[in-house]
């Protein structure tokens, strides 16, 4: 090709990329954008299994959740966790975030009479099932017979897990009414007391059961935790 044909090829080119109105690099540039559409703007469903799985985000979406059977909604974003919904969004302040890796159960709340830790639930799971927290273990000003059994055998000190100790003992009261005091140190191991008042829950217990707790009941709980604590670290 001689340099007249180059030239005159040159100029055929740069007439067509005028008179389309599109420069090449402005079709490179969109060409780069519609290739990372799919990346970006993912599809409101997706096939797992066969069968259409719902894709949320990553911005807010609406959320509902029922809490101590009232309904809350509002706009959160899909890794919101159910203990942020609740404190930051909603007002709930009874789980308290301590540990915020699902090892004090301070966070504790009950999903369908199920004791779960909050900090770890992702708060868009959680929708159409009943969220139950302290202040909803009660009757209106009179409290839940496990949270007055807290007060009569002063199993709190700072009262910071408090919160979380009644709701996990009421779910395990559900499921053993009348345990031993070897069943409440394990049943109750997943809640951590700083104040170690571990002595006070098994009389909370042994009140709600109508018994007396025996011998170092409470210092098994002490043990436990001490035990799990010397794990956790090696």
């Amino acid at each position: 090709m001689d340099f007249q044909h180059f030239t005159a090829r040159c100029d055929m080119t740069t007439n067509d990329d005028k008179s389309s109105g599109l420069s090449r690099r402005e079709f490179l540039k969109i060409s780069g954008i519609a290739a990372s559409v799919p990346l970006v703007a993912r599809p409101k469903v997706i096939q797992v299994d066969g069968q259409d799985v719902a894709v949320h985000g990553p911005g807010p979406v609406p959320v509902e959740l029922t809490v101590n059977g009232k309904r809350l909604t509002g706009e959160l974003e899909p890794r919101v966790t159910l203990l942020d919904a609740l404190r930051e969004h909603f007002n709930v302040t009874g789980p308290k975030r301590v540990c915020d890796r699902a090892e004090c159960g301070a966070c504790t709340v009950l999903i369908d009479g199920r004791a779960v830790y909050s900090c770890t639930t992702l708060a868009i799971e959680v929708q159409g099932k009943e969220i139950v927290t302290a202040e909803g273990l009660g009757g209106g000003e009179q409290p839940h017979p496990v949270q007055a059994a807290f007060v009569n055998n002063d199993a709190q000190q700072c009262g910071f897990c408090t919160p979380g100790f009644t709701v996990a003992t009421k779910a395990f009261l559900d499921k053993n009414p009348h345990a031993s005091d070897a069943e409440v140190a394990h049943g109750l191991a997943g809640n951590l007391c700083r104040c170690g008042t571990y002595r006070g829950i098994h009389g909370v217990v042994a009140q709600m059961t109508g018994r007396e707790p025996k011998g170092n009941a409470g210092t098994t709980m002490i043990a436990e935790r001490a035990g799990a604590s010397t794990k956790g670290a090696a």
